[in-house]
């Protein structure tokens, strides 16, 4: 197989939808000799919103501290070799063909999905090259995610709100139940989850594995000292030691709880906190992009990938922060079909700004003339493109120097943008 033969391979895989369940990626492991039980330490990060950020938040903290940092993350911007990285590395576009080439078989005779093979793929390539960390994202909650294989060390809880309840249930409880099954035994467990619904289950199941929990903002405390658009300062302390200056490439206050999970972890593996605080300033070199981040200036540009409402709560509270640096808003959104876009717009009408609505790149986009309808009935006022791109060129040339661009509501919308080289 070369990589494009691959990725031909994998992408249809998507065919198969989600599909709940363990045996099918455990038989592909099996076929690369068990890769998932040779990935050094495993950090296991499932939440609704804020993985990314802890996920990276970790990777490059280890890194800094000089061990070799597997970092497995989903979905990608632009390439499929972004979702799988070492030290920031992305995967050789080679080895994915080589390791394809192997499962194809059996991904075919199972039946198995694009993030099954996917997360087969990254595990046999950690193991390979003898990763010390290994910091896996869950794809959707965590029971019967596929990443729900690995034995972890540290299990990390974001946040827990109402997202695919197709799937994980209708009530926060229901899918706090989810997410916190990636805790096992001799686990150390670590969450920002704050509503007790929400919470008593994952108290449970820690309790039930015998596993310590801790938990931010009661365990920890974090004052932001500071704030602007890509800049994020904060003094913490956590139960491994007092951090006074913490500086991040970040926009937004919401990032500071994600980023106390981050150092309460490391801390507790030991990282130095010389350590903590340099890799904190290298986080967007793991590759995390798209959150909030600023990718143009006169008109500020902020590309972002929150895609449900409390996502999306959080973005608007972050630019509110930031309102009178700025005349005019606009927002350039895209969703897929499974979000509540809705409530989405609801909380993007908080920006008093002019809408442009587009379809991304997905056969599960809304339609940007439906997201126009609503935007209208919510008492918005909106336009339309038919892709993202257009939806940018319209809003470059029509907004002005001190005015902000918000794109926001996709990963596919912002692999786009990013695509175009924007």
């Amino acid at each position: 197989m070369t990589y494009q033969d691959a990725l031909d391979f994998l992408y249809p895989l998507h065919r198969f939808g989600i599909k709940p369940g363990l045996d099918r990626v455990r038989s592909l492991l099996a076929l690369l000799g068990s890769p998932h039980q040779r990935l050094g330490l495993v950090v296991h990060i499932a939440g609704t919103n804020g993985k990314g950020s802890v996920a990276a938040s970790l990777a490059s903290i280890f890194q800094a501290a000089g061990k070799k940092t597997a970092l497995y993350t989903s979905p990608h911007l632009v390439d499929f070799t972004e979702r799988i990285r070492i030290d920031g590395a992305q995967i050789p576009p080679e080895k994915v063909a080589h390791y394809c080439s192997m499962l194809k078989d059996g991904v075919l005779d199972n039946h198995s999905t694009f993030f099954e093979a996917t997360t087969a793929i990254a595990f046999a390539w950690f193991a390979d090259e003898g990763v010390d960390v290994s910091i896996l994202e869950t794809g959707m909650g965590g029971r019967l995610d596929a990443t729900n294989v690995v034995e972890s060390d540290y299990a990390v809880i974001t946040t827990i709100a109402l997202d695919h309840t197709e799937w994980l249930g209708e009530t926060l409880s229901l899918i706090a139940a989810e997410k916190a099954a990636i805790i096992k035994e001799g686990s150390r467990v670590f969450t920002a989850v704050s509503k007790p619904e929400a919470l008593m289950q994952i108290q449970k199941m820690a309790a039930s594995c015998h596993a310590p929990l801790f938990v931010a903002g009661i365990d920890s405390l974090c004052e932001v000292v500071s704030a602007a658009p890509g800049m994020l300062e904060l003094e913490m302390t956590t139960p491994s030691g007092h951090y006074p200056a913490l500086m991040a490439p970040l926009t937004g206050l919401f990032h500071a709880l994600n980023l106390s999970l981050a150092v309460m972890v490391a801390g507790d593996a030991g990282i130095a906190a010389e350590h903590i605080s340099s890799g904190l300033q290298r986080i967007l070199q793991t590759g995390y992009r798209a959150r909030l981040e600023l990718i143009g200036t006169h008109p500020a540009i902020l590309l972002d990938v929150s895609h449900n409402p409390d996502g999306m709560r959080a973005t608007v509270n972050a630019l509110e922060a930031f309102r009178r640096d700025y005349h005019n808003f606009y927002v350039l959104l895209g969703l897929a079909s499974d979000k509540d876009a809705r409530a989405v717009i609801r909380e993007l009408l908080r920006l008093d700004g002019f809408f442009v609505l587009v379809n991304i790149p997905s056969e599960r986009s809304v339609s940007a003339e439906a997201l126009s309808r609503m935007c209208q009935e919510e008492g918005g006022t909106a336009t339309t493109f038919a892709t993202g791109n257009e939806g940018l060129a319209y809003l470059r040339a029509r907004a002005g120097a001190d005015d902000l661009i918000l794109v926001t509501g996709s990963f596919y919308l912002a692999g786009e943008i990013l695509g175009a080289g924007t």
